[in-house]
C-alpha cells in the first residue's frame, strides 16, 4: 500500500509529532510505502494566488479555478504544487495529522488544499463524490483536540465531534472521491501520564495494521 502522510503541527516533538512518527515507523515497518508532507518544515506558503502556477490564462483578472484549469491543461503547476499533487495522486491511502484548531484544521492544512485540491487536476467536469478523480483511496484524520471525551458528545460542551469534522471529511474528501474511514481523535494528551499516552501511541500502531482492510464511514449528505 502507498501511504502520504499530511503533518500539520509547527512542533515535532509535540504528541502530534509522535503519532506522526509512529504511523511513519509502523507503516514502514509492515513493508508499506511511505511519503510525507511535514508542511511547517517545508515552510509551505498556505495562501493560494498567482504563485500557484507557472501559467497565466487571463492577465487582466485572476480567477483561481480557471487558472487551475489551464495549468491541468498546460501542466503550468509549479513545482511544489505539482510535487504535492502528484503525492496525493500516488498514494492509495491518506492520512491527516493535525491539532483541531478553532473546530476545523490549522490553516497551514487549510491552505494546502486550497492550493493542492485544484479544479481540473482533482475534482471538476463532473468528478465529485462517487465520480471523484480519487474514488478507490482512502483518506483518514488523525487528531488530537484539548478536551476530554465527554465535552465532544452530542449533548457535550462543544457538541459532537463527527458534526464539527464533517465539513472536512464530506466537504473536501469526499467530495474529491475519498473513501474516508473512522477518524482517530485523541482527547486531551496534555492531560494524559506518559504511560497513557505510550498506550495510545500502541493503540495507533495496531490500528494501522490492519488499516488496509478497514471499510469506509458512511459520512453522508446530512448531519
Amino acid at each position: 500500500m502507498k501511504v502520504l502522510i499530511v503533518f500539520a503541527h509547527p512542533e515535532l516533538k509535540s504528541f502530534n509529532g509522535a503519532l506522526f512518527q509512529r504511523a511513519i515507523d509502523t507503516l514502514k515497518g509492515l513493508g508499506h510505502e511511505v511519503q510525507y508532507s511535514d508542511i511547517y518544515a517545508m515552510k509551505f506558503n498556505p495562501v493560494s494566488d498567482r504563485h500557484n502556477f507557472l501559467s497565466t490564462k487571463d492577465p487582466d483578472y485572476f480567477k483561481q479555478q480557471i487558472e487551475e484549469m489551464y495549468a491541468t491543461e498546460v501542466e503550468g503547476f509549479t513545482p511544489e504544487i505539482e510535487v504535492e499533487i502528484q503525492k496525493v495522486e500516488w498514494c492509495d491511502l491518506m492520512i491527516w495529522q493535525f491539532p483541531l484548531w478553532w473546530f476545523s484544521v490549522p490553516a497551514i492544512l487549510k491552505g494546502w488544499v486550497d492550493r493542492v485540491f485544484a479544479m481540473g487536476r482533482v475534482y471538476g467536469s463532473g468528478h465529485i463524490y462517487e465520480t471523484g478523480r480519487f474514488r478507490g483511496k482512502k483518506a483518514i484524520l488523525s487528531l488530537t483536540v484539548g478536551a476530554t471525551k465527554d465535552a465532544y458528545l452530542e449533548d457535550g460542551f462543544h457538541g459532537d465531534i463527527h458534526a464539527i469534522l464533517r465539513p472536512i471529511q464530506r466537504g473536501i474528501l469526499q467530495f474529491t472521491g475519498f473513501d474516508v474511514l473512522s477518524p482517530h481523535i485523541v482527547y486531551a494528551p496534555v492531560r494524559q501520564s506518559d504511560t497513557v499516552l505510550g498506550s495510545i501511541l500502541d493503540d495507533f500502531s495496531r490500528r494501522l495494521q490492519t488499516i488496509e482492510n478497514e471499510l469506509p464511514i458512511a459520512v453522508g449528505k446530512y448531519l
